[in-house]
């Protein structure tokens, strides 16, 4: 298998253009690990199955395994306000004395989640992080829809290290990376230098993205934390054997893990390929079969995970630069499907013939921290554009508008591909009228 895999992977990588990328896959009782490209254009490093990447919010897992050793300790209750466990957290519009630590590990907390403030490098920061969510806006009522928010990971992070007395890096450390055997990690860049650790790229041409180190404060979310693939696939076969380590080290318990695998929410959207919805930390697939995992992304940097009970069953892919859903559909879905049998869907695709639709619900203006979405009807379609907010334009967003046509319910699609993929929004109607769009985020019309 390794070096069909191997021979597989390099084509893909090559077809698409991706300057690097990682796999490793447990199948059959056995790791494959393959590399292809370099880690960094610039320097010409060679990618191999040892580099790390930033594998982005695949660490809110990791966030929220550490949460879930507090809840089995008695050290924290999932459904007590948050503020009980972190006295210091608050939002603009005084949610917080309902917002509770399942609200947050579920993305229904309801306050503004792309928030990427950098409070620095101390071990302070996620107490001056906590500090600045004061003016987090409000987006629903706690526990009211999901709503993807990074900036609640961050909170759970400040409260693993208030609750455990130390800093959410040495938690990551002494409760999940050690004990579950990994080598290949790295949480801070003075730890990412010992590696052969991937840079970022961006743009058509794949340059090197300038800045590397990203905000500490985010690091609960997924801003900081490196992995080799295979570490990723470890800690999903801990989640495999209900919570024990390789080495026969229990570092949860199988009633966390099932918890942390059972749906809580549902993810307004088309579902299939993408997440329909969301466990304690997890995202969850319907394919025919129980699957879980969560993906991940910087700025350049992207990794896909998946777990698979039912096979003994689980890939992790990290690649460095456009190109990188090429991979995934060349690659990654493939494989899935061969090892697993499962009937894992395609992305979607625009319908040969569009529907027409009364388009009247949904044009408006609607309003995110991150970007802005400006809608109006089109020819029975719609006309959507994005505006980036500060972050995402400092990073490279642009202004651009879309055509999309109907794909079902209130769910519509883009008539042209971004990267190979055609993205879709949905719109969140009440009473006739669209009062929010949807991308996993949920942006409010104003």
């Amino acid at each position: 298998m390794r070096e069909d895999l191997r021979e597989r992977f390099e084509e893909a990588a090559a077809r698409h253009g991706v300057p690097g990328a990682a796999l490793a896959v447990w199948t059959g009782g056995e790791l494959v690990e393959v590399a292809t490209g370099v880690v960094n254009r610039n320097t010409g490093v060679e990618t191999t199955t040892d580099s790390v990447f930033q594998v982005g919010s695949t660490t809110k897992v990791w966030t929220a395994a550490l949460v879930m050793q507090l809840v089995e300790e008695g050290l924290v209750e999932l459904d007590r306000p948050v503020r009980d466990h972190l006295p210091g957290f608050a939002v603009a519009d005084g949610a917080e004395k309902a917002i509770t630590v399942r609200h947050l590990l579920t993305h229904t907390g309801g306050f503004d989640g792309d928030l990427f403030e950098d409070t620095g490098r101390g071990d302070d920061c996620l107490d001056a992080f906590v500090d600045y969510l004061r003016g987090a806006g409000h987006v629903h009522e706690p526990g009211a829809l999901f709503s993807y928010c990074n900036a609640g990971y961050c909170v759970l992070g400040a409260l693993v290290a208030r609750v455990r007395g130390t800093t959410w890096e040495e938690a990551m450390r002494e409760r999940l990376l050690k004990p579950l055997g990994a080598t290949h990690w790295a949480l801070l860049p003075e730890e990412a230098v010992l590696f052969r650790a991937s840079a970022g790229h961006v743009g058509p041409e794949g340059a090197v993205y300038p800045s590397w180190q990203m905000p500490r404060s985010n690091a609960p979310a997924g801003s900081t934390l490196c992995l080799a693939p295979r570490e990723l696939v470890r800690f999903g076969r801990m989640f495999l054997a209900g919570g024990v380590a390789e080495d026969g080290t229990r570092l949860l318990s199988e009633e966390s893990v099932a918890a942390m695998r059972t749906a809580q929410v549902e993810v307004p959207g088309v579902g299939g390929l993408l997440a329909g919805r969301w466990g304690l930390g997890f995202e969850l697939f319907d394919w025919g079969g129980e699957v879980f995992g969560h993906d991940g992304g910087t700025v350049g940097q992207s990794t896909f995970w998946r777990v698979v009970p039912g096979a003994d069953f689980a890939v992790a892919m990290s690649g460095n630069g456009p190109g990188y859903l090429g991979l995934l559909t060349d690659v990654a879905l493939p494989l899935i499907r061969e090892a697993t049998g499962l009937p894992v869907p395609d992305m979607p695709v625009p319908p040969a013939s569009p529907r027409s639709v009364d388009v009247a619900p949904y044009p408006g203006r609607y309003d995110g921290p991150a970007m802005s979405y400006e809608v109006a009807g089109a020819d029975g379609g719609l006309d959507i554009t994005v505006i980036p907010g500060e972050f995402m334009a400092r990073v490279g967003g642009e202004r651009i508008t879309t055509r999309y046509v109907h794909y079902d319910g209130h769910t519509f699609i883009a008539t042209e591909p971004e990267e190979g993929v055609h993205p879709t929004v949905t719109f969140v109607v009440e009473d006739g009228r669209a009062a929010y769009i949807h991308n996993s985020r949920a942006l409010r019309r104003v």
